[in-house]
């Protein structure tokens, strides 16, 4: 159950439906999570035929089974998760069939691009719409990152329908959960994640942040998550070969677990790691998830649910401080109070290290971006560890190394505002 401390405001009608929907989970009624009617459904959406995947196959076996019998789904949480996940397969299917017939995309050169990489709110999202900015930077937008592939009903030189799409999903997600948006902003054409691209493997952290899926984690931590990355980099091949553009930007957090693969499919790669006070990240990083594990279940145990992502966090830094050791020159630090005191001089310091000029017209769309993305512009997110059941002592003793390892400064006189 959840507990006191934590509340996710839905609007009546979602609370109503679910209230009522429930109960069909129990008798079988509701929306089917089993592989096959997925696969078959993904058929159907394509017209295409499902070609044995052992590597995406698995996946799914593993990520439905622990939805259905770890997630506690609500009813409209069990639908939206249905529709995600057909619209996943289908965009595989159609995804071998664009190479199929254009072979010669899998062939375009993807430059060494710079990745934005740092536990959750440590100032990702604004050092990644900073960096994107820069018109001679390439970056994916948020309706490139949820339909990387061509529209199968585009008209010819009409605007794109994805990004109509997006933006009806941008407005749904606000209706669902208007708080969310003070806590991470979602903007259909604004920059985002890239971990967007490694989610349509079925082998990503996406489902471990959405939803409680214990089984899935654990099987996913014995994968090789090397197929997932080059699908992530075919991905990237397939944006630019509907629109070129410059270096990529990328920004992921999870890639912190995965730096190893990362920088052998991307070599050259320049990674910004974006530090901060755990004490900070954690209380909001925990904020977040819980809001965000809440879209798709009305039984969000938030303590659980923060514990879970310290122990898990605190892994994720020993292994990628043991492999920064091996590749240190590939690495920037930009900690959250220089990003904050002064952007364009951790920019600066970003462009030295990827040999890049940081041009005149590159600096005035920067200001621009950082007056469009101000603190606190879709509202201020506000917690505490208090409200997930940690301590300070906790977060201090879990995050140990990493904290004596980069010379964390504390942010102990108080909350500031998260990007």
């Amino acid at each position: 159950m959840m507990r006191a401390g934590f509340k996710a405001a839905h609007p009546w009608p979602i609370r109503a439906l679910n209230r009522v929907g429930n109960p069909l989970t129990g008798i079988g009624a509701a929306p089917t999570l089993d592989p096959q009617w997925l696969r078959s459904a993904a058929r159907r959406a394509t017209g295409l035929e499902w070609v044995a995947d052992a590597y995406l196959d698995d996946a799914l076996d593993a990520l439905a089974t622990s939805l259905r019998n770890d997630a506690k789904l609500s009813f409209l949480g069990r639908k939206m998760v249905q529709v995600r996940l057909v619209g996943m397969l289908s965009t595989r299917l159609r995804l071998r069939e664009l190479i199929r017939t254009n072979p010669g995309i899998a062939q375009l050169p993807v430059e060494p691009p710079i990745v934005i990489v740092g536990l959750q709110r440590t100032g990702t999202t604004l050092l990644h719409r900073l960096l994107a900015a820069d018109p001679s930077a390439g970056s994916m937008s948020s309706w490139e990152g949820a339909s990387p592939l061509p529209h199968p009903q585009q008209p010819s030189g009409a605007p794109d329908l994805r990004i109509a799409q997006a933006a009806k999903d941008e407005r749904s997600l606000k209706y669902l959960a208007p708080q969310f948006f003070a806590i991470h902003s979602v903007e259909a054409e604004a920059p985002e994640e890239d971990v967007l691209l490694l989610d349509f493997a079925l082998h990503s952290q996406m489902p471990e942040v959405m939803f409680h899926v214990p089984g899935y984690a654990k099987w996913l931590a014995d994968q090789d998550m090397t197929p997932a990355y080059e699908l992530h980099r075919l991905l990237l091949q397939v944006l630019q070969w509907q629109r070129p553009r410059g270096r990529w930007v990328l920004k992921t957090p999870a890639h912190l677990e995965h730096l190893d693969v990362l920088l052998r499919v991307y070599p050259g790669a320049v990674v910004v790691w974006t530090h901060r006070d755990p004490a900070q990240t954690t209380a909001s990083s925990s904020s977040m998830l819980a809001h965000y594990q809440a879209l798709f279940s009305d039984r969000v145990d938030h303590h659980e649910l923060a514990r879970y992502w310290l122990g898990k966090n605190a892994q994720i830094i020993d292994r990628a401080i043991a492999v920064r050791a091996e590749h240190p020159a590939a690495f920037v630090d930009i900690n959250y109070t220089e990003l904050l005191d002064d952007p364009i001089a951790a920019v600066q310091r970003i462009y030295h290290a990827a040999d890049r000029r940081l041009s005149d017209d590159a600096l005035t769309a920067m200001r621009a971006s950082l007056q469009e993305n101000r603190q606190h512009k879709h509202g201020e997110h506000r917690y505490s560890l208090a409200q997930f059941g940690l301590t300070i002592t906790e977060v201090d003793a879990a995050y140990r190394r990493y904290i004596d390892h980069f010379a964390i400064q504390t942010e102990r006189g108080g909350v500031r505002g998260d990007r």
